[in-house]
C-alpha cells in the first residue's frame, strides 16, 4: 500500500506509542489533541501537529482516534468545528477507542452521509502492546474498507479480526474487558489471601506461569501488586470501570445476565471512590488493606 497521510487524535497512554510505531514505519502522521501540550512527545518524534481538526482534515486521508470514552469521541466528531464538518469524501475514520456500540453505529451513519467510512477497531494489549506493535485488534466495518488499511494496522498489531459490521468491534471489546476486569479483581483477592496465609505473593505469578490460571495481566500486574509498585500508571481503574458499566448496559439492553460483571463494576467503583480512579489497577490490592490491618 502506498504511504498515506495519517491523522491521529488522542495523545494518551496508547496514542503516543501507536503514533511512534507509525512514524517508525515511515508513515507521515499529523497529530491533534484536545490538550495541545500532550502533542509535544509525538512532535519530538517527527509527527506534524495540527492546531485544529480542520487543519488535520486538510492534510490526511485516514484519521485515527484513541480517546477516553464515548462522549470524547462524540465531541471530536460532532461538536462545532469537529471532524464531521471537515471530512473529505473518501476519508476513513479508524476508532481505537473503547466506546458504546450503538453510539458507534450512529457516528458511522453520520460519517457515511459525508461519503466517508468508519471502522471501529478497539484494541487489547495495553501500553506494552502499543509499544511493541503486538496489539489485538477487533474490528467492525466493511470488509473492503478494513482490507484497504490492513497493512497500516499490521504495524500496530499481532492480529486483526473482523467481527462483523460497524459496532461489532466494540461489542467484542466489551467482552474482552469483562474478562480482563474480573481477572484483575480476583487477582487482587488472590494476592491478599496468599499474604494473609503466610505465602510470598511475589512468587504467585511465577508459580502459576504456564498453568491454566496464567494470563498476561497476572504476569504484568501480579508482581506490581505484590511489591505495591503503583507507578508508572500503565492503565487506569477508570477505564475498566467505564467498560464494565458499558458491559452491564449492553447486557441489560440484550436481556443477557452478567452477574460477575455487575459485581465487578461495583467493586471497581468502590475502589475508584477511594481516590484510585486515575490509578493503575494494580492498586486494587488496596481494597483488602484495611481488612488486613484488622486481622493483625
Amino acid at each position: 500500500m502506498a504511504l498515506v497521510e495519517i491523522g491521529f487524535v488522542g495523545m494518551g497512554l496508547m496514542g503516543v506509542p501507536m503514533t511512534r510505531r507509525l512514524l517508525t514505519a515511515g508513515y507521515p502522521v499529523t497529530v491533534w489533541n484536545r490538550n495541545p501540550e500532550k502533542t509535544a512527545i509525538a512532535a519530538e518524534q517527527g509527527a506534524k501537529v495540527a492546531t485544529s481538526l480542520a487543519q488535520l482534515c486538510e492534510n490526511v486521508d485516514i484519521i485515527m482516534l484513541c480517546v477516553s470514552d464515548t462522549s470524547a469521541v462524540e465531541e471530536v466528531v460532532l461538536a462545532k468545528d469537529g471532524l464531521l464538518e471537515y471530512l473529505k469524501p473518501g476519508s476513513i475514520i479508524i476508532d481505537f477507542s473503547s466506546i458504546d456500540p450503538e453510539s458507534t453505529r450512529e457516528l458511522a451513519a453520520k460519517v457515511s452521509s459525508k461519503s466517508c467510512h468508519w471502522l471501529d477497531t478497539p484494541v487489547s494489549g495495553g501500553v506494552a502492546g502499543a509499544e511493541q506493535g503486538s496489539l489485538a485488534i477487533m474490528a467492525g466495518g466493511k470488509v473492503e474498507v478494513l482490507d484497504s488499511v490492513r497493512p497500516i494496522l499490521q504495524e500496530l498489531s499481532q492480529s486483526i479480526t473482523r467481527m462483523g459490521e460497524v459496532g461489532a468491534g466494540q461489542v467484542t471489546k466489551i467482552c474482552n474487558q469483562m474478562i480482563v476486569s474480573c481477572n484483575v479483581l480476583v487477582m487482587a483477592e488472590v494476592m491478599a489471601l496468599a499474604e494473609k496465609s503466610g505465602v510470598d505473593s511475589a512468587l504467585i505469578p511465577q508459580a502459576l506461569q504456564g498453568g491454566f490460571a496464567d494470563s498476561i495481566p497476572l504476569q504484568l500486574t501480579g508482581p506490581r501488586m505484590a511489591q505495591r509498585d503503583y507507578e508508572p500508571v500503565k492503565w487506569h481503574v477508570k477505564t475498566l470501570l467505564k467498560d464494565l458499566d458499558m458491559a452491564n448496559t449492553l447486557a441489560k439492553n440484550k436481556l443477557s445476565s452478567v452477574p460477575m460483571a455487575g459485581l465487578g463494576a461495583e467493586l471497581m467503583r468502590q475502589h475508584a471512590s477511594k481516590g484510585f480512579n486515575e490509578s493503575d489497577p494494580c492498586t486494587l490490592i488496596e481494597l483488602y488493606q484495611a481488612e488486613k490491618a484488622q486481622t493483625k
